[in-house]
């Protein structure tokens, strides 16, 4: 094999490129001042260039999405006719590419992963996509091989798996396959068609950028454009796409700009491995198969990204070297499957211009119709005709074994940089249709545009090219003069100007993934839906009405939409009308479906079963057994297995799990939610089910003593908030009667109320609150203790906060109600303006964070205390206010008083005379009674006056 380097040309001998190395030779010492590293990079490039040319296999290198190099390739595919089509992508990703028939482009093959074995757990899940456009030479290989009887197509790129098994975290986090992932300056926006492709690594055919910055600023200066794609177009791919340009010139310049890349490429040793270990690969899988088939090399050709077509490994040619070792997979379970993709997904993802992809599919369309170059297109794409079945034109004849090599293409590299631009004309035609239909989109947009507009952009598409020193205006001076000439001063609408002409130039395309594509999950989807009667595949809402008492048989529609609301993303499955709780059914629902503008999320479900049930059941369990997972988040697992699957099995076994979590919190933070869940739960499977699961049981009885437990840690703990501790009240009061009944000690909750010392004024009104549930707290010294606290000027400014911890008081003990109306009057009559005001905002959202809590307590308890009708507000005195009651050892001194009471209840007081063995003498009421009753009540003044108290005589 030929050295490579400057050097090379040692032992290369007279060959097609010596004139146009000894140009290069000269022009290196004239400017550099003798020959020297400026040469070796000049020369080198010739180099790569003569090596690739020579190499028996023939080496076609591309651009990704380049029309140019689709062009190119299906000439070069009629001329040749390969019976082995080698192509740049990921070797797995081969079964899924008959399936391209069935889709309507642009979409992506990918390869998905979520169990995860042998790579970081944190990668996970692992995505990797390809997107394929028709204006791709990728494509035009693909619909070659596939719709030509006797060609073999054999992806030889690195797997899926390999992609990141290369990674290190480092090269991961920054540049995960070795491509553009991340956006660029010159990306759009973030709209729903950027996102098709998620998180996903993106792999590309000809990753033809310049990776030395220097570089790209360099030429984007001279060139007088914006950005690389500005640049690509105006430089490479309008010349490229000349019908002129016959084949060995597209090959030697694509090869001289890969080279030029290359050697000028920055030396991230990290990245230049990656690309040199995926140029080892791809030549090992060739020779491999090679050897494997017989196949002559003259035979086949070799699709690859010009960047990597340029290479100078060992490994490199035929001929080359078997040195490299390609690793085992890492035991990850690999999926594959094809998403919908769309030009502002390619364009988001692989770091392009805002636009770019969209012009390289009007360019493509545009050398089509001027080139007469019939392109591949796989038989039934996108709805074409059947066609039948071509016989495949007779091939050359095979080289014979150890026959020399054929003659390299000579240099038509040097006539090519030697030949000054073509001056092409302006398409006063096609421009003026481009001017006219972008005031049109404008006007249904909302702009004020008219057919002055259109003049104004046509002349100043024009103009710009002029100053950009340009014959002809390309697309993106359109665009410019569209901005400049329409969006004047604002947007009155959802899309700018921008954004209109990158949608009349088809920027809107979205791919479609056929019904027979579809991975089974998605297709059992869309079988369960037929019912409904709608056109699933078709992007945009669509309204579903289902009438569920009229029509018994959606109800089984209303359970698939219900769990793709559950796991599809916001706005796949949205319920209009209708709900679905435990223990409730809609008669009747309404639902916005979206599922052909979500087809991806929806695919990538098939990656994770073979059923939506099978995927859901995966994602409870997933959700309960995460390390981190809380006693909430379990409970709001069982919540929705019992919810969306129904399922008793499953429900028992996440309720296990959720008791095996709560014995392992420290803390009270989940409290609320755990309360809100479990009482949900238990109302349901009171009225459900015969007899609680035992899960249900063992939950009580165990949450009743962890929480008795951490209780008075929570009431000093400053991290801990009055909600939270409030919900832990809540559980233990709610759930006692039930604890107690399966074995609790009320005495450990005595305790624990015992036990807590809160400083902070809502948690010290809660802990009173809890006494007085218990009975170690009256009403009466209860009410004491806020009326000391009003009167006390040093804890004035602090008593809304007493008053805070009431309102959270009413969740664990509704019973005091009436008192918190109380409590809020009376600081709403005496404390002064410059502590009231400030505390009603507080007021205000504690009663709206508490929702369906304390709010109607509240509301009902006041309207049984407060005056009905205005005219009686005026007389009204708040009961708390009333005439104070005699106490009991007052009302004892007047004996007359309890003569009377017996009098007035003389059967009673018979009875209990002659329990207690006493005379029935009754005297008259004006004598003293000297025996019988008034015996009785001489000998028990203190009963009589109790009876007295009792009765409010």
């Amino acid at each position: 094999m030929r050295a490579t380097g400057a050097g090379a040309t040692s032992g290369a001998g007279i060959g097609p490129f010596e004139a146009l190395r000894s140009q290069l030779h000269e022009a290196a010492t004239e400017f550099a001042d003798g020959p020297g590293a400026l040469e070796g990079i000049l020369l080198g490039i010739v180099d790569d260039v003569d090596r690739a040319v020579r190499e028996p296999l023939e080496i076609f290198p591309v651009c990704h999405h380049s029309p140019a190099s689709a062009l190119a390739m299906a000439r070069r595919l009629r001329e040749k006719q390969p019976k082995v089509v080698y192509l740049e992508l990921c070797e797995d990703m081969a079964p899924l590419l008959t399936e391209l028939r069935n889709c309507r482009l642009p979409v992506a093959v990918q390869a998905f992963a979520s169990d995860v074995k042998g790579l970081p757990a944190e990668w996970a899940p692992l995505s990797v996509v390809a997107p394929i456009t028709e204006a791709s030479a990728e494509y035009q290989a693909i619909a070659y091989a596939l719709d030509t009887p006797g060609v073999e197509l054999v992806l030889v790129d690195r797997s899926s798996d390999h992609v990141f098994q290369w990674q290190s975290h480092e090269t991961r986090d920054e540049d995960p396959a070795g491509s553009t992932g991340s956006a660029h300056p010159d990306t759009p926006s973030a709209e729903e068609e950027a996102a098709l492709h998620g998180d996903a690594v993106g792999v590309e055919i000809g990753d033809l950028r310049p990776r030395f910055a220097e570089l790209e600023e360099h030429l984007l200066r001279h060139g007088r454009v914006r950005h690389w794609s500005e640049w690509w177009h105006q430089y490479v791919e309008v010349p490229l796409g000349d019908a002129a340009a016959d084949h060995d010139t597209y090959r030697q310049v694509m090869l001289l700009i890969g080279g030029l890349f290359r050697r000028l490429a920055p030396g991230d040793a990290g990245r230049v491995r990656v690309d040199e270990d995926r140029e080892r690969y791809m030549w090992t899988r060739m020779r491999e198969h090679l050897s494997a088939t017989g196949t002559d090399p003259a035979d086949c050709l070799y699709v690859c990204g010009a960047f990597h077509a340029a290479s100078r490994v060992a490994e490199f040619g035929v001929g080359g070297a078997d040195t490299f070792e390609i690793t085992p997979p890492s035991g990850s379970t690999w999926q594959h499957g094809l998403i919908p993709s769309s030009h502002a997904a390619i364009e988001a993802q692989f770091g392009l211009a805002a636009g770019s992809v969209s012009i390289a599919a009007t360019e493509w369309a545009k050398n089509v119709r001027r080139t007469k170059v019939k392109p591949y297109r796989l038989d039934g794409q996108a709805g074409t005709k059947r066609k039948a079945v071509a016989k495949r034109a007779p091939a050359a004849p095979a080289l014979a074994t150890g026959a020399p090599e054929p003659e390299p293409a000579p240099d038509r590299l040097s006539g090519f940089l030697r030949r000054p631009p073509v001056l092409d004309g302006v398409d006063e035609a096609e421009l003026l249709g481009w001017s006219v239909d972008i005031v049109r989109a404008a006007r249904r947009n909302g702009y004020l545009a008219s057919t002055a507009d259109a003049i104004a952009v046509f002349e100043t598409s024009i103009l710009l090219a002029g100053m950009r020193d340009r014959a002809k205006p390309t697309p993106y001076d359109f665009q410019d003069a569209a901005v400049t000439c329409i969006e004047k001063d604002r947007v009155p609408g959802r899309r700018d100007v921008r954004r209109l002409v990158e949608i009349m130039m088809g920027g809107d395309r979205v791919g479609q993934v056929g019904y027979d594509a579809l991975p089974p999950l998605a297709r059992d989807v869309h079988d369960r839906l037929a019912p409904l009667g709608m056109k699933l595949q078709q992007r945009g809402v669509q309204r579903a009405l289902l009438d569920i008492a009229g029509r018994p048989e959606l109800e089984r529609c209303s359970d698939v939409l219900w769990m793709l609301r559950y796991l599809l993303p916001q706005g796949a499955a949205r319920p209009i009308m209708g709900e679905r709780a435990l223990g409730e059914r809609s008669l009747q629902e309404s639902w916005d479906l979206a599922l052909g503008t979500h087809q991806r999320s929806l695919i990538e479900l098939g990656y994770e079963g073979v059923s939506i049930e099978q995927v859901l059941e995966q994602r409870l369990r997933r959700t309960a057994y995460a390390p981190r997972a809380t006693t909430a988040a379990v409970l709001g697992a069982v919540e929705d297995a019992v919810l969306y699957l129904g399922s008793r099995r499953l429900a028992d076994e996440l309720g296990t799990r959720a008791l095996e979590v709560l014995a392992t919190e420290r803390s009270v933070d989940g409290a609320p939610e755990v309360l809100r869940r479990v009482r949900r739960l238990l109302a349901y499977y009171r009225t459900s089910a015969p007899e609680l699961p035992q899960w249900v049981e063992s939950f009580v009885r165990t949450g009743y003593a962890h929480y008795c437990t951490l209780l008075p840690m929570a009431f000093t703990d400053d991290e801990a908030t009055v909600e939270q501790v409030a919900a832990t009240l809540g559980f233990l009061f709610g759930m006692e009667r039930l604890a107690l009944s399966l074995g609790c000690d009320r005495t450990q909750l005595e305790l624990a109320v015992a036990q807590s010392h809160p400083e902070e004024p809502a948690k010290v009104a809660l802990l009173w609150a809890a006494q007085v549930h218990l009975g170690r707290l009256s009403r009466a010294e209860l009410r004491r203790r806020c009326d000391e606290l009003l009167g006390n000027p040093l804890v004035v400014p602090s008593y809304p906060r007493y008053l805070s911890g009431f309102l959270h008081a009413l969740e664990p003990v509704p019973q005091l109600a009436d008192f918190v109306v109380e409590s809020v009057s009376n600081a709403f009559g005496r404390l002064p303006d410059a502590v009231l005001l400030p505390w009603l905002p507080t007021l205000i959202t504690s009663l709206r964070a508490g929702g369906a809590g304390p709010v109607p307590l509240l509301i009902r308890e006041a309207g049984r205390i407060f005056p009905g009708r205005l005219a009686e507000l005026d007389t009204w005195i708040p009961p708390w206010r009333a005439a104070p009651v005699t106490p009991p050892t007052a009302r004892a001194a007047r004996a007359p008083g309890g003569a009377a009471l017996l009098r007035a209840h003389r059967a009673t007081t018979e009875a209990v005379a002659r329990l207690l063995g006493c005379e029935q003498n009754w005297p008259s009421a004006d004598t003293p009674a000297p025996s019988g009753a008034a015996t009785l009540t001489t000998r028990h003044p203190a009963t009589g006056a109790a009876l007295e108290a009792l009765l409010n005589v």
